[in-house]
This record gives structure tokens, C-alpha cells and sequence, in this order.
């Protein structure tokens, strides 16, 4: 065979795919490590769907940072766990400034300054409805909902949040928050906004950890329809127009489209989220020895960031810091 073009030359020896390797592994700096919080002290629960987990009450938390941080960990996602007896149709306790979160932030800020706190803005974890909005009649109400993750925004960089992360997707939120933000001079607290959320069957095991099922229906009336791409950009285009600093899409592996379109049309940063459907699907198959499960880690997050993801919302953060630090050096 006579051929003026053999792509393997480039892939002959180690040396030499290093050499013209397009995109790096993403670094440490680039990832966010989403970790579950409860009330309580000397806790430290396992969530059985997503081997590795906890939920973590602060004491215990506040010492795990430590050992994070000298993984190269650098950057945190907070997801509470809210006591049963906490939760009403109301939210209430999302507005609580005396509350476990606000308290929790505080904590974190006061020990570990240095660490970026991203936290959640969506109902779900403090409602007894179990949905992302307020409910009425079996209808999920979008400008009563908004006004309360405003507020909330408030709260969250009041005491601490680095960004804020609205994951509810009602329509108009993003705008309100910064203005909220603004108005209550936090002109320096970011957000992250969810922008294309999709209504997927990989978050199972995250409703596990915070109990936050819906308790009727579904979220398929406000998260995206996952047959849809278009719906993404009009979705991102409007977050950018109403403030966001960062244009999430969520999930990861199967919307890598969507983040490589929302990458190619955007002149923000584009954050994925690896969800924890996706994260426990290597769990069990490395479990059962179906894969090697760091290969696969390494795999899917540089799969994500070739992608055109910036940043990564990822629950392999510690396990990732550990391959770079001592099988990649």
C-alpha cells in the first residue's frame, strides 16, 4: 500500500501522541466537586447509589476540606440535606437566614477562605412538594418561584457563596438574581446559571441523597425535553442577555452536543455537569470489573472538556486528583 497520508505516525510512541495531543487532561482548576451537607454532628452517611458519597454534617465536612484541598481541590459544589420536619409548600426554610446552609456557608468561608463555594438555587430540597418551583393546583408557578430564589441569592452570597447556581430553569430567574444581587451591592457574586437542564433519567441517584423526588408528577413541564438542541441555545442566549457569568448544560455525557454547540455560540464559560446517574454507572461497572473504572474517569472528563466545557461539576473529583497526582505524573 502507497499512501501519502498515515494519521498512525502521529500516534507511534508515547512521546510523539504527547506531542500532538489536541486538548490537555483538564487540570484540577477546572473541576467542582459537588458534596452533599446534613444537620447534625459526627455524621458521615453513604449514599448507596453513588458509592464513595456521603452526606457529611460539618464537623466531619469542615476536616474532609482539608484533606481535599491538598488534592488540588479547589472549588465546591453545596447540596444540604434538609430535616423532614423543615420542609412545607412554601420553601420557608430556603429563606431562613438562621438556617442550616446560611450557617453552614459561614463555617466554610471562616475555615477554608480560600475555597469557591457554588450553591444551589432551586426549591426542591426544602419543599414538600419535592419540585424546583412553587406548586398550586398541580402547576408549578414560575414569577412566585422566581421572586424566592432572588431572595435566596441574597442570602447565599450574604454569607458566603462565591457563585449561585440557579438549576430550577424558570423562565426570567437569572435576570431577577442579578438584579437582587445588584440592588444588595453583591455586585461580585457570580452565577452559574443552569441553562440547559434537561429532564433526564440520570439524576435518580442525587434525589436519593437529598430526598428530593417530586412527590406527584414530574419536572418535565420546566426541565428541557432531551430530544430538543436548538431549544439549548435559545435557552443560553437568554441567560447571557438577562446576567449569567457562566452557561451550565446538565447532563454531561449525553449532551455532549449541547455543550459543544453552546461552546461554539457563547462568548461566556461553559459549565457541564457530570450528573450522579452518570457517575454511578462507572461505579458499578468498575464494581463488577466490567471496566476499569480509572480509565474510564479519565476518559469520560476529558471527553467533557473536549467538549467545549470549561468547568465540570463531577463527583470523581477526588478520585481524578488522585490519577493525575500519582498515575499520570
Amino acid at each position: 500500500m502507497k499512501s501519502l497520508h498515515r494519521p498512525r505516525r502521529l500516534r507511534s510512541t508515547t512521546n510523539i501522541r504527547e506531542l500532538s495531543h489536541e486538548i490537555s487532561y483538564p487540570g484540577m482548576e477546572r473541576l467542582i466537586y459537588p458534596c452533599f451537607i446534613q444537620s447534625g454532628s459526627q455524621k458521615m452517611d453513604p449514599i448507596l447509589a453513588m458509592p464513595g458519597q456521603f452526606r457529611y454534617s460539618m464537623d466531619i465536612f469542615l476536616k474532609k476540606l482539608t484533606d481535599w484541598k491538598k488534592l488540588g481541590i479547589k472549588n465546591i459544589a453545596l447540596f444540604p440535606k434538609i430535616d423532614e420536619n423543615l420542609k412545607n409548600s412554601e420553601s420557608s426554610e430556603a429563606l431562613n437566614e438562621n438556617g442550616f446552609l446560611p450557617k453552614a456557608l459561614q463555617q466554610i468561608k471562616e475555615r477554608h477562605p480560600e475555597i469557591a463555594i457554588f450553591t444551589d438555587l432551586a426549591l426542591d430540597p426544602f419543599s414538600s412538594d419535592g419540585h424546583d418551583g412553587l406548586v398550586a393546583n398541580g402547576k408549578i408557578l414560575n414569577d412566585e418561584t422566581v421572586a424566592v430564589l432572588a431572595e435566596m441569592a441574597v442570602i447565599h452570597a450574604r454569607n458566603g457563596a462565591d457563585f449561585v447556581c440557579p438549576s430550577d430553569m424558570m423562565d426570567g430567574r437569572v435576570k431577577k438574581i442579578r438584579e437582587a444581587l445588584e440592588q444588595s451591592r453583591y455586585i461580585d457574586t457570580g452565577i452559574v446559571s443552569y441553562s440547559a437542564k434537561y429532564a433526564s433519567s440520570f439524576y435518580g441517584p442525587f434525589r436519593e441523597a437529598l430526598d428530593s423526588a417530586p412527590r406527584a408528577g414530574d419536572k418535565k413541564t420546566y426541565q428541557m425535553d432531551f430530544r430538543n438542541q436548538k431549544e439549548a441555545l435559545k435557552e443560553a442566549k437568554l441567560d447571557f442577555l438577562e446576567g449569567a457569568d457562566v452557561l451550565m448544560v446538565k447532563p454531561a455525557l449525553s449532551y455532549l452536543d449541547v455543550i459543544s454547540k453552546v461552546k461554539e455560540k457563547s462568548i461566556l464559560p461553559v459549565a457541564a455537569y457530570n450528573v450522579s446517574g452518570e457517575y454511578a454507572m462507572v461505579k458499578a461497572s468498575a464494581e463488577k470489573g466490567w471496566i476499569d473504572g480509572k480509565k474510564a474517569i479519565l476518559e469520560i472528563l476529558t471527553s467533557i472538556h473536549r467538549a467545549g466545557a470549561d468547568m465540570i461539576f463531577t463527583y470523581h473529583a477526588p478520585e481524578y486528583a488522585e490519577i493525575m497526582q500519582k498515575e499520570l505524573k
